[in-house]
C-alpha cells in the first residue's frame, strides 16, 4: 500500500534547521578549498569539549565511529565483557562485539527506561572491563550511581550521549560524566552536522591519544596539526626528513571534514535554542497527555536538564488501543509518523545468534510493547503540537477506526 506523507513535518527523519549563518560557514570552507580535517575540525573540538566541561575532543564520521573508538582506546577486546543497555540504537552494543568482547545487557528502570545501575551490578563478572550507559532520549542517567559501581570494580564508564547533546546531570553536561562520553551529530539529532558526525570527549590524556591514533590510521608524523600523532623526536629525530611518518598500529579512517565542522561550530552556538523549543515542546505534550487514561509519560528526574531529543510515551493496557494500533492509527488516520526507539539489541536476530534470548532484560521486554516516540524538533509548530495532541485525544475516545 501507499503510505501517507505527514503533515507539519510529523515524523522522526530530520531533527535539523539550518539557516544563514550554516550557508557563510559552508562557503568560507569552500573558499579554502574543503579540507579534511583541518582548521575547523580543530576549532570545533576544542570548542566541543570546552562546552562539555573536557580537556578534549575528537570530531568523527558518526557516532557509530566514535563508539568504535572509544572502546578501541579503552582497550576492550575478546575475552572481555562491557555491560550495557538492551534499548539503543545496535551500534551501542556493536562497538563491544565488533572486537570480540561480549556485550553484557542489563535491564533498565522502568520509569525512565535509562540503565538500571542495581541491574549493572549483578551482572558484575571478572571478565568485566567496562560500562557503557545510554543517555537515553536525551536524559542523563543515575551517573553518580554508575561510577560508584565502576569505582568499586575498577571499571571505565563511556557515556553513549548520543541523544544527549546540552543534557545535564546536577549541573554537569553529558560527555564528562564518566571516562569518555560519545555524541551523534546525525540529522536527526539536536545538533547536527550536515546528515552525519559525531565527536568523543574525555579528560584521560592517553586515552585521546589512543583514539586520535585509530582516527587517522595510527599514523605518526613530524607535522600532526591535530590530525595525526606526533613522532618522538627524542626516539627519531627527524633532520632532513621532515615528509617521514609511520603507522604503529592497524587503524581506521574516521575523520570528520572541515565543512561539516564549521556547521557544527555554527550549530553549537545555537545549541541552547534548539533544545529550549524541544522543551517546550515536551512540556505541551506532557500538559495534554497527562489526563490520558492509559498513556504515561516517562518520569523525568528534576535533577537532570533533560535535551529531549526523543519524547516517548507508554501505551499502557487500560488505553483502547495496543501499542501497535495506536501507531498505526496516528500515521494512516492522521498523517502522523510516531516511532519506536528501539527494538531491543538482545532479541535481534544478530544477538539472538550469539546467544541471547527473551527472560534477559524483562523491564525492557515488556516495555517495548508499550514505548512510542512522539514526533520532537526545533521547527515544529504550535499548531502541529496542538494537531499531534488532538489526533490522540480523538483516538483516547474512538479507539481504532472500522
Amino acid at each position: 500500500m501507499n503510505l501517507p506523507k505527514a503533515k507539519f513535518e510529523l515524523e522522526f527523519s530530520h531533527g535539523s534547521s539550518y539557516g544563514d549563518e550554516e550557508r557563510a560557514a559552508i562557503l568560507e570552507v569552500l573558499n579554502a578549498s574543503a579540507p579534511s580535517c583541518g582548521p575547523m575540525v580543530k576549532a570545533f573540538e576544542e570548542a566541543f569539549a570546552d562546552y562539555c566541561g573536557t580537556r578534549y575532543g575528537l570530531a568523527v564520521t558518526s557516532a557509530t565511529a566514535g563508539l568504535d573508538l572509544a572502546m578501541i582506546g579503552a582497550g576492550i577486546g575478546p575475552g572481555d565483557e562491557v555491560i550495557t543497555t538492551p534499548i539503543s540504537w545496535i551500534s551501542t552494543a556493536n562497538a563491544i562485539t565488533s572486537l570480540g568482547a561480549k556485550a553484557v545487557f542489563a535491564d533498565v528502570d522502568s520509569g525512565t527506561l535509562n540503565l538500571d545501575p542495581a541491574s549493572v551490578a549483578s551482572r558484575i563478572s571478572p571478565r568485566t572491563k567496562a560500562i557503557l550507559p545510554v543517555h537515553l532520549y536525551g536524559q542523563c542517567c543515575a551517573m553518580d550511581e554508575l561510577n560508584e559501581v565502576a569505582r568499586a570494580h575498577n571499571l571505565l564508564i563511556v557515556e553513549d550521549a548520543a541523544h544527549a547533546a546540552g543534557a545535564e546531570y546536577k549541573g554537569r553536561k553529558a560527555g564528562s560524566l564518566g571516562d569518555a562520553g560519545v555524541f551523534s551529530f546525525h540529522q536527526q539529532k539536536n545538533m547536527v552536522t550536515l546528515g552525519e558526525g559525531g565527536m568523543i570527549t574525555t579528560d584521560d590524556q592517553g586515552y585521546y591519544e589512543r583514539m586520535l591514533s585509530h582516527r587517522s590510521l595510527c599514523c605518526l608524523t613530524y607535522d600532526p596539526k591535530g590530525k595525526y600523532l606526533a613522532i618522538d623526536e627524542s626516539v627519531l629525530p627527524m633532520g632532513k626528513r621532515y615528509w617521514y611518518l609511520d603507522f604503529d598500529g592497524i587503524g581506521s579512517n574516521f575523520r570528520m571534514t572541515d565543512m561539516q565542522a564549521a556547521v557544527g561550530l555554527v550549530q553549537l552556538r545555537r545549541l541552547h535554542e534548539f533544545n529550549r523549543r524541544r522543551a517546550e515542546i515536551a512540556v505541551q505534550y506532557t500538559e495534554g497527555i497527562g489526563n490520558i487514561p492509559g498513556l504515561q509519560v516517562l518520569r523525568h528526574d528534576p535533577e537532570c536538564t533533560h535535551s529531549f531529543h526523543v519524547f516517548a510515551v507508554l501505551v499502557k493496557p487500560e488505553f483502547p488501543l495496543s501499542k501497535e494500533e495506536f501507531m498505526w492509527e496516528l500515521y494512516t488516520k492522521y498523517s502522523i509518523k510516531v516511532w519506536s526507539h528501539y527494538m531491543p539489541i538482545h532479541l535481534t536476530t544478530a544477538y539472538r545468534r550469539l546467544g541471547h534470548a527473551e527472560g534477559e532484560c524483562p523491564v525492557a521486554e515488556q516495555l517495548f510493547h508499550e514505548y512510542v516516540s512522539l514526533p520532537i524538533h526545533p521547527r515544529m509548530t504550535d499548531e502541529a503540537v496542538d494537531y499531534v495532541l488532538a489526533s490522540i485525544h480523538a483516538l483516547a475516545r474512538t479507539g481504532a477506526s472500522a
